[in-house]
This record gives C-alpha cells, structure tokens and sequence, in this order.
C-alpha cells in the first residue's frame, strides 16, 4: 500500500464508541439479577429510585428492594414525569443522607433520566437547583472514563417502559422556570448494568407503553433516515424498526406476552444502538426536546412529530425512506403515511394542537428548536425558525 493510500479518508469513515455500559441482562427476573450484580460489585447501601405509581407494595420497586435485604438502604419515590430540577435535588439529597453506594433506577425514562443527574449531584455536592446550571451541555468522550472513575457512585436500571434511556450517556431533565428541556452529558452516567425483565413491563399502563414505544420507533427511523450510517447502525435501526412495528400493537391483545414484551425491549434497545456508531437524529428529537418543555409527554413528541419531519425531509433522503419503508413493506413515498398510520393504530397524539400547543407559540419553539443539537444532523438541511416553522406548520 502507498502513503497516500495509507492515509486517505474514505466517504464512510467514523469511530464507533463502546459506552461504559458492563452488561445488559435480559429475560431473567429483575429481584433476582440486580441481588446478584450488587452482590457481585460488593455494594452495600443500595438506593432505589422510582415514580409514585410504582411504589405501591406490590410494585417492582418493593420487590427489588425485598432481594436486596440488609444491602437495601432506602428509597425515593417522587420523580414525576419530565424529571424537573427539583425532583433531581431532592432524590440527590435523599441518596445521599441514605449513604448510597449504588442507585437502582426502576421506572421509565423520567426516572432514568433523573437518576443520571442525582448521579452528578452526588459526584459534585450540588444541593440547589442553582448548582446546576455549570453542568448543562458539558461535552465529553462516552467511551473514555473521565479520572476518579473507580471512585464515582454509579447505577443500574431496570426499565419498565420502552423509551431506551437506560441505553444513553445523556440525560434530559427540566427546568420549569425557563419551560425548556436540558441535557447533560456524562460517560458515567450510562448504566453499569441494565436488566430487561419484561415482566417489569406489566405494571405499566398500555397508553405508556404504546407512546414510548413509538418514541423508541422514532430513534430507530430517524438513525434509518439519516444520510449515512454505517453497517452496524443500519442493521441495529432496521431490526428495531422490524420488532417495534410487528410487536407493539399487538400489547394487550391476546397475543400479549412476556416473549412479545421482550421483542419489544429488544426493539428499543436496537432502536438507540446506532448512536454509539454516530449515526445521528434530526428534527424530530431537536423539536421534541423543545415541546418536553412545554408538557408534552416524551413518548406523545413522536406521532406528533415524525410524520411531518419525514415528508419535509423527503426530497433530501428518499432513497433512505424508501430502505426504511421496504423494512415495513411499504414504499419510501408512503413510508411517513405508514408512520402515522401507526401512531394512530396505537392511540397516540398525532398532533401539535393535540398535546395543548397552541399555534401562538410555535414562533417560539421553532426558535429554540433551530439550536437544539439534533437539529444540525437533520438529513435536510435547516439554518432557519422559517424553516422548522414549516415543519411545525405541517405538524399543527
């Protein structure tokens, strides 16, 4: 090989980052993994997080806190949906007169995500929702352990939703005095271990289930629409894709079951896997994480969104939504009708108007929405609020 062959870049050239996720464990009963991976970490004052709908004496959390015994060091039970600031402090402060060696997230991506940053407020001593403002938008490398690593308190997850939070390095929680959506960013904040227990599924309304179900879809189409994504993330989008659309309707039915459940976790953890490849989002995730700030339900941002953000982005990747199309059987025009064919199939919002946005604020919202990150990987190109305001337009 010559130098110049050597050293030439070619078109499809990028890093795949193994996060610092340990092991993911799947189709075993949750009580009984997380007992054994503590035990086999030797941590002893294990902190449970969850929401108030699942701390009721039979719920997962209970059962969970049962296997642990004397390693079982308490719990906090009031993170609700969009994990504001205040919930984040609270949980820190509570884990952390607990004497927490290692919390256990049991919930959706609310609960997950909130955990992450209890994580940072432990690490850091932040103990105001002020404190955290330094730690917005921190950049780092998620496959390099940052220094004291060893040191740092760390968590485990154990789903009961399908919003694949429990897959990611970032966390989005909520700062209701700005109506916005933020994220933080750190390598550490990835679970340690994931345990995919469907049966941890079951306690779960089929409404949470259906809406976060599509927001795992919406991982999976947009890393399937990008421009260019290589093999492994192709692959990884395409079966999720696959798994979510055959297996999420059919919840609740009298096809339901713990194996279909399970199709469904495999689903949405393939759905979040191309991003450790670089295979990127678009405007969806950019003008969903804008309108969590404004109430909307994480998992309702997708049927309300993706259809129009495919047919605006259409004449920049069609032969990219005609690959993900084929996957469902359908042809790439069609394939953004077929996406909301399926919100509606599974009862979500499909509509802006439908999720309490009012049409004064989407001047707004496109604002933020054009800076979001996501926003600059979208396959069409957008430098303009004009130009998410046609989309949100579309959207209405």
């Amino acid at each position: 090989m010559t130098a110049s062959a050597s050293a030439r870049v070619l078109p499809s050239h990028g890093v795949h980052r193994n996060f610092l996720q340990e092991r993911v464990v799947h189709g075993r009963p949750a009580p009984d993994v997380v007992a054994e991976e503590v035990e086999a970490l030797g941590k002893k004052r294990v902190f449970l997080t969850t929401s108030r709908s699942l701390a009721s004496d039979d719920a997962m959390p209970r059962r969970i806190a049962a296997a642990l015994g004397p390693r079982f060091a308490g719990s906090f039970a009031a993170i609700p949906a969009h994990s504001p600031r205040q919930s984040v402090i609270d949980g820190a402060a509570a884990a952390r007169a607990a004497g927490a060696d290692l919390l256990v997230a049991v919930g959706g991506g609310s609960v997950i995500d909130a955990t992450k940053v209890m994580l940072l407020c432990l690490w850091e001593g932040l103990d105001t929702v002020a404190d955290l403002d330094r730690f917005r938008r921190q950049s780092h490398d998620p496959s390099r352990p940052p220094a004291g690593a060893e040191q740092r308190t760390r968590m485990f997850a154990v789903p009961t939703m399908f919003s694949a939070a429990e897959f990611t390095w970032f966390a989005g929680i909520t700062d209701p005095t700005r109506q916005v959506k933020e994220g933080f960013r750190n390598p550490l904040f990835v679970p340690q271990v994931v345990v995919l227990d469907p049966a941890a599924t079951l306690a779960t309304p089929l409404p949470y289930l259906f809406s976060t179900g599509m927001k795992a879809l919406d991982h999976a189409v947009e890393r399937a629409c990008a421009l260019s994504a290589p093999p492994l993330a192709d692959a990884a989008s395409a079966t999720a894709l696959r798994l979510l659309y055959d297996s999420l309707p059919k919840l609740g039915t009298d096809g339901d079951s713990l194996e279909l459940r399970m199709d469904c976790q495999f689903g949405m953890w393939l759905s979040i896997h191309g991003a450790s490849s670089g295979a990127p989002v678009g405007a969806s995730h950019a003008i969903g994480h804008v309108i969590g700030g404004y109430g909307v339900p994480h998992g309702h941002t997708t049927g309300v969104l993706l259809p129009s953000v495919l047919r605006w982005n259409y004449c920049a990747n069609a032969e990219r939504q005609a690959k993900a199309g084929a996957v469902i059987g359908v042809s790439g025009a069609r394939f953004a009708d077929a996406v909301l064919a399926f919100a509606v199939r599974l009862g979500v919002p499909t509509r802006l108007r439908d999720v309490g946005i009012r049409h004064d604020q989407l001047e707004e919202i496109a604002a933020k929405a054009l800076t979001d990150r996501p926003m600059q990987t979208n396959p069409r190109s957008v430098s303009s609020t004009a130009q998410v305001r046609e989309i949100l337009d579309l959207a209405w």
